[in-house]
């Protein structure tokens, strides 16, 4: 949530709860970029999620293994913030300068976020003129605890790294996988493991942040119950066979057919409430990435289910990356965070 300024090279790290993620990158011309280097390690759940001296002796093993095998040679890096931990919102203010704003902001937070003011680290970006009352002006803010920011952040300096910003993964992915030049309305669906990032955006813009407290494991745990299969095997059978009615006869589908539904309403009252705000704007496409993407035919069920195009988005659209790496190819879904804050300062 520190804004980046001329600290010259730096990469993105994204600490998932099913792996770390690593990317630096190069620009090379107007929104584009060369990969220089990546790297990546699948993690443990609990080591992530878990507090204890041994699992963060852990966690620091698997960066410090990830960023020194991928030939990352800079300290300075931006972090990502998970989505549970952080808490995105735009909210109408008068139309006045900057450092009103601010000031604002400052005695009026409670009205704001969740989190009690006093603890929490509060960022904040002037929209523009407000897209439903002219009059107004919209602001993104974005907030966390600010114990939480402070222990990550001495955690990852602790590897001996100089953390120049920290984002919301929410918006850190936006950055990555929206269209370029998109004026649109566009309703991008990150599916984590165990949460769901979602923003809809308006000429480049997020214009609502949400999480879903639902996630690909939430689709494994559906198949475990419903086919009476292992987790290894369920996990497996959603990402070989997905949402195809002619696949294992259709066994999966319907074993995930009423979480798929409290999914998608989801994405429904999201929708709803968007266009209860800005009821002139409709939204024209769903882009969808992180798990989902690796769902086969999970575009078709989304767009069928609440009446919008939806197609798979690539993380890497504007990275020169080769073609033959076929690490990239595999897990190129899941990069969506860690390539956004990697280019941080050369997109809007």
């Amino acid at each position: 949530m520190a804004i980046l300024k001329g600290v010259g090279d730096f990469f993105g790290l994204d600490i998932g709860t099913t792996a770390v993620r690593a990317v630096q990158l190069s620009p090379s011309g107007a929104g584009r970029w060369s990969l220089r280097h990546y790297g990546y390690a699948p993690t443990d759940i609990k080591t992530v999620l878990a507090d204890s001296p041994e699992s963060r002796h852990r966690l620091g093993e698997i960066i410090m293994t990830v960023v020194g095998q991928s030939g990352i040679k800079t300290k300075n890096v931006a972090i990502g913030l998970p989505a549970n931990k952080t808490f995105v919102t735009v909210v109408d203010m008068p139309n006045v300068s900057p450092a009103e704003i601010e000031s604002t902001i400052k005695y009026q937070l409670d009205q704001y976020i969740p989190t009690a003011a006093d603890v929490a680290k509060v960022d904040w970006a002037l929209l523009g003129q407000s897209l439903h009352d002219p009059s107004q002006q919209e602001v993104l803010l974005a907030s966390t605890e600010e114990a939480y920011a402070e222990d990550r952040l001495e955690f990852v300096e602790s590897l001996g790294f100089n953390v120049i910003a920290a984002e919301p993964d929410s918006l850190a992915m936006i950055r990555a996988v929206l269209p370029a030049n998109a004026q649109d309305v566009q309703m991008i669906v990150d599916v984590g493991a165990q949460s769901t990032n979602v923003a809809i955006v308006h000429s480049g813009t997020p214009r609502l942040v949400r999480t879903i407290p639902s996630g690909l494991d939430t689709f494994v745990h559906a198949a475990v119950q419903n086919l009476g299969v292992q987790e290894d095997q369920a996990r497996q059978f959603i990402l070989k066979f997905g949402l195809a009615p002619d696949k294992l006869e259709g066994q999966v589908v319907r074993a995930l057919e009423n979480t798929l539904d409290g999914f998608v309403s989801e994405l429904q009252k999201s929708l709803k409430f968007f266009q209860t705000r800005y009821p002139s704007l409709a939204t024209t496409d769903v882009i969808i990435t992180g798990f989902a993407s690796m769902i086969p035919q999970m575009p078709e069920y989304v767009a069928n289910k609440i009446g919008i195009r939806a197609s798979i988005a690539n993380p890497w659209q504007y990275v020169s990356v080769p073609s033959n790496d076929k690490e990239i190819m595999a897990t190129a879904a899941e990069f969506a965070v860690a390539v956004g804050l990697a280019q941080r300062g050369g997109k809007a």
